[in-house]
């Protein structure tokens, strides 16, 4: 599933092409994804202008000035792909329509932004925009990784005496958004931090905060890691993985020069981690 570096990539492509531009046309071709679309959703789309475009952990939220917010969710398969506009250098010409294209928005501007989702695990939904934040999949979401509040003490409060063990403290939402499984396994690696240390036996849980940031950047910098299903909005893949120091590479050699050792998988909660025994304490 898509994480924060791969959310954001989207969100900075789409934003040239529907920020302050008016939704001209939105079709709707079918009644639900992974749960029903909003009632009228075309109609409540259509003639609204996108007054901004902004990511809250790794969900896109579409100001519109009628006063409601798009909320848009790529689950596993999702892609918001851009036609009929220049996105960096290329100009991407309107393909012939596909299976799973599931919303297609026309824009003022020229350009048709097309959600497609094959596996349907993506999800939209329509709320005011004054309440927003209080949406059920928006309400228990901690801070951004790179807002104010996610601060060095802020964090170490949050981890001070929790029994659970680092790498599933700091995939808990409510702790902090927008990370997932690639980008923790990568920021306990630079840590030097064993994912099955428990988060309140961390020595020093402040000094997490700046390598969460900077992994993070790099991922974005580098359009974020494509696996399986995830594209940037012009279709291009993410590079990130290119980068990876442990993330899949079970019973590959440490990059770490002079370690020696070579990285394990363990499984978590039903989710793979992947880590250096040796760097790792």
């Amino acid at each position: 599933m898509p994480e924060l570096p791969e959310v954001e990539t989207v969100r900075r492509g789409l934003a040239p092409v529907m920020e302050g531009q008016v939704i001209i046309r939105a079709e709707v071709n079918r009644p639900d994804l992974r749960w029903p679309l909003p009632d009228r959703m075309a109609e409540r789309l259509t003639g609204q202008r996108i007054l901004a475009l902004r990511r809250r952990s790794k969900y896109i939220l579409a100001d519109l000035s009628s006063g409601e917010t798009l909320l848009i969710h790529l689950g596993m398969s999702g892609r918001m792909l851009i036609s009929g506009a220049m996105v960096g250098e290329f100009h991407h010409d309107h393909p012939a329509p596909q299976k799973h294209d599931h919303v297609i928005l026309t824009m003022s501007g020229g350009a048709r932004i097309t959600f497609n989702d094959a596996r349907r695990f993506g999800a939209m939904d329509l709320m005011p925009t004054v309440t927003a934040e209080g949406h059920p999949l928006l309400a228990s979401i901690g801070p951004e990784p790179f807002g104010n509040d996610f601060s060095e003490p802020y964090l170490a409060a949050r981890l001070k005496g929790r029994n659970t063990p680092i790498k599933s403290a700091l995939l808990d939402q409510r702790i902090v958004a927008g990370l997932g499984n690639i980008y923790v396994c990568e920021t306990l690696f630079r840590a030097g931090i064993s994912p099955l240390r428990l988060a309140g036996k961390v020595k020093k849980p402040a000094a997490l905060v700046p390598i969460i940031r900077q992994v993070l950047s790099e991922a974005i910098d580098a359009g974020g890691s494509s696996l399986r299903d995830y594209r940037q909005a012009d279709g291009e893949l993410g590079y990130f993985q290119k980068h990876f120091q442990v993330y899949g590479r079970e019973g590959q050699p440490c990059e770490t020069p002079g370690c020696g050792a070579t990285i394990k998988r363990t499984v978590q909660s039903g989710r793979s981690s992947f880590w250096c025994p040796a760097c790792q304490r």
